[in-house]
């Protein structure tokens, strides 16, 4: 049997692994972290897991679709919102789009449910050469990627520029910020023309809990200032959330740092798949028109499929 090796457990990876082992091919899937997730990550804070990464999910998909109505029969994934609030220039108005998902116990927990009966090992990867597979597979960023490679050919294409986010929760003894959307319900709101903050979520509606923990993205620029001392962006991050919501000071705060948050530009093409001295793909959101949840898991089938019928 053929064997290729996944880097990165993320939603993709792991949805590339599905699809190489339904293909008859054997892979494996190794990660640094302790558990599948990738950007799609949730940590317990106050006694509940609060999602800190990729803020929901969305679905066009026909076959994506049918992955998140198995979650919802089983409890694992739920219907969010479809309405959020838009800040900025001392207005707020409400903005509808798709109805959103979010997972009870975080949405790292669906790629936990997928990557359940794969064989997933801790291990951080420091080139190609380090591993013994007929194929690679890189999901994760393109910069990532880039220092893994060397001087494979698939190097060429792994060309996107990416931009960090520093993600801050936190939590307050009450609920006090519903006030701030013109429906008088707060999930989310996305910040137009702040500084610091792009975009607040509502971690206790987006989990079905109404715990009053909030979780705001920094924009690009100000985590940019604050890689090397991510807590340094909290003030800022804190003072915008407060003056936009009128809401006092919470009782804790955690802070993440995503160095590489999402892509910027455009790039169609779903996947890479390159020959050299072996066959290297690359997959994730990075990976198609619009940096999604359902993104990845398309970029991560699509590259399986492929891969598993030229290794046939």
């Amino acid at each position: 049997m053929r064997r290729v090796v996944v880097v990165g457990a993320g939603l993709s990876g792991v949805a590339c692994a599905r699809e190489l082992r339904a293909g008859g091919v054997d892979a494996v899937v190794l990660d640094r972290g302790r558990v599948p997730g990738g950007r799609m990550a949730a940590r317990t804070l106050w006694d509940r897991r609060v999602d800190l990464g990729a803020s929901y999910l969305t679905v066009s998909d026909p076959g994506f679709a049918a992955v998140v109505d198995d979650w919802a029969a089983r409890g694992l994934a739920r219907e969010w919102t479809d309405t959020f609030t838009a800040l900025g220039d001392g207005r707020a108005d409400s903005k509808d789009g798709p109805v959103r998902w979010g997972a009870p116990r975080g949405l790292r927990s669906l790629v936990e449910d997928l990557a359940a009966d794969l064989t997933v090992e801790r291990r951080e990867v420091g080139s190609l050469d380090e591993l013994e597979a007929d194929a690679v597979v890189l999901a994760m960023p393109d910069p990532q990627a880039r220092r893994l490679v060397g001087d494979h050919p698939v190097a060429d294409v792994l060309d996107r520029a990416w931009e960090p986010v520093i993600a801050v929760a936190a939590w307050w003894a009450d609920r006090t910020w519903d006030g701030a959307s013109p429906t008088g319900r707060f999930d989310g709101a996305f910040v137009n023309d702040d500084p610091d903050v792009a975009w607040i979520a509502d971690d206790g509606r987006r989990r079905g809990d109404d715990a009053p923990v909030l979780v705001a993205h920094s924009t690009p620029g100000r985590a940019a200032r604050h890689l090397d001392d991510p807590a340094g962006a909290v003030p800022a991050v804190l003072d915008a959330v407060r003056r936009l919501l009128d809401v006092g000071e919470p009782e804790d705060v955690h802070v993440h740092r995503w160095t590489f948050a999402r892509p910027t530009g455009r790039r169609e093409e779903s996947y890479a798949l390159v020959e050299g001295d072996r066959l290297v793909g690359a997959c994730g959101d990075g990976w198609g028109e619009t940096p999604k949840v359902e993104t990845a898991w398309l970029s991560g089938v699509r590259l399986g499929r492929a891969l598993a019928d030229r290794l046939r």
